[in-house]
C-alpha cells in the first residue's frame, strides 16, 4: 500500500522521469530497439517451485493486475503432469477464470500432447515447448536427451500448425549448465534452428543458472541468429550472480527486442541447484523507459502487481526497483 506522501513523491518522480525517457530516446535509438515486447513468466515460471499452495484465485488476481499495467504476451500457467509440478495443478480453472482481454497473448507451457490438448481446450492464444541445450540439464529437467526431447515435441508442433496456435520455444542453458560447465554456443544454434525448423515462431535463449557476462550473451545470440532470424529470438535471464540487466542491455545492442521476465522476481530452477530467480519485470521495464524504449507497461502499476504477490507469498520483492519505490525513494 502506498502512503498519501509517497504516492504523492512517486507521481513526482514519474512525470519528471518521462521528461527523461523523451530525451534520452534519442541517444540510443541508433544502436537501439525503439520497442520491446515483455513476455511476462510471472505467473507460470516464478510460481511454479513454491512450496506452499498458492490459491487459484490469488494466480488469477496476479495475472490480472499484469495485464492491467500494460503486459500484452503473459504465461499464465502450465499443463504438465501435477505430479511433477503440483502448484500448476489448476491450470484449466486458472484459464476458465481469466478476464480476457484483446490485443493479449495468453500462453501456457505444453510438454507434450496430452497437454497441448488440454491447453487448446483452455482456448489459449499460444503453447511453448521446452529444450535444453545440455543433455545433462534435458535428463534432469524432463528425463529425456535432447533429441528424445525434440521427437516428443514434433507431435505438438504438427497439430499446434493444424489447429492455428502459435508455438513458442525455449532453450534452457544457453550459455553453462549446473552440471556440465559451460555450454558451446554451436550446441545452443543447433537446438534452438531444430526447434525453429519443427514450428517454433519464437525461441526464448534462457540463461538458466544466471552465470552468464554480456560478451557471453552476445557470444550465443550472435551464433543462434545465423540460423534463427534476430526479430524471432528472445532472451530469459535469471539473476544469479547479479548480471541479468547488463546482459539484457547487451542483448538489446544486438537486436534483441523481446525480453523475458518475472514480476517480482518469482522464480528459480529446481534442476539448477543455486540458481535465483528471473530478472524482475519492474528492473527491466525501469531500464528499458530509462534508454527511452516502449514497452507499453506502467511501472506503478507494475510495481502494484509486484507487492501485491509478494504480500500474499508473504515475503519482500526481490525487484531492487520495487524496494525503492516501497521506501517512497
Amino acid at each position: 500500500m502506498w502512503s498519501p506522501m509517497g504516492k504523492r513523491v512517486l507521481h513526482r518522480y514519474l512525470a519528471s522521469y518521462n521528461i527523461t525517457r523523451t530525451a534520452s530516446s534519442s541517444l540510443h535509438s541508433k544502436s537501439l530497439p525503439s520497442s520491446v515486447r515483455v513476455v511476462e513468466v510471472g505467473p507460470r515460471d516464478g510460481l511454479q517451485n513454491e512450496k506452499s499452495h498458492v490459491p487459484t484465485e490469488t494466480k488469477v488476481a496476479m495475472i490480472h493486475k499484469l495485464i492491467d499495467s500494460g503486459i500484452k504476451h503473459i504465461e499464465v500457467t502450465s499443463f504438465v503432469s501435477p505430479k511433477w509440478v503440483p502448484q500448476m495443478s489448476d491450470n484449466s480453472l486458472v484459464c476458465s477464470l481469466l478476464e480476457r482481454q484483446p490485443g493479449v497473448k495468453y500462453s501456457v507451457l505444453t510438454p507434450n500432447l496430452k497437454g497441448y490438448e488440454a491447453a487448446l481446450a483452455a482456448k489459449v492464444s499460444e503453447v511453448a515447448i521446452f529444450a535444453a541445450a545440455s543433455e545433462s540439464f534435458s535428463k534432469k529437467n524432463i528425463n529425456c536427451s535432447i533429441s528424445e526431447s525434440l521427437k516428443r515435441f514434433l507431435p505438438v508442433c504438427e497439430a499446434a500448425r493444424k489447429d492455428g496456435i502459435p508455438v513458442r520455444g525455449y532453450v534452457s542453458c544457453v550459455v553453462a549448465c549446473p552440471y556440465e560447465g559451460k555450454i558451446n554456443p554451436k550446441e545452443v544454434a543447433q537446438v534452438a534452428r531444430d526447434l525453429y525448423t519443427m514450428g517454433c515462431c519464437e525461441i526464448s535463449l534462457g540463461d538458466t543458472i544466471g552465470a552468464a557476462t554480456p560478451s557471453d550473451m552476445q557470444l550465443v545470440i550472435r551464433e543462434v541468429s545465423q540460423h534463427v532470424p534476430l526479430e524471432k529470438l528472445a532472451v530469459h535471464c535469471h539473476d544469479t550472480y547479479g548480471q541479468a540487466l547488463a546482459n539484457i542491455y547487451a542483448a538489446l545492442e544486438m537486436g534483441i527486442s523481446i525480453i523475458d521476465s518475472s514480476v517480482a522476481g518469482l522464480g528459480g530452477c529446481p534442476y539448477a541447484p543455486g540458481a535465483s530467480g528471473n530478472v524482475a519485470t519492474e528492473d527491466v521495464v525501469y531500464m528499458l523507459n530509462g534508454l527511452g524504449i516502449d514497452c507499453g507497461v506502467d511501472i506503478k502499476k507494475l510495481i502494484d502487481a509486484g507487492n501485491f504477490i509478494s504480500h500474499e507469498l508473504n515475503r519482500q520483492s526481490s525487484s531492487k526497483v520495487a524496494q525503492a519505490f516501497n521506501c517512497h525513494l
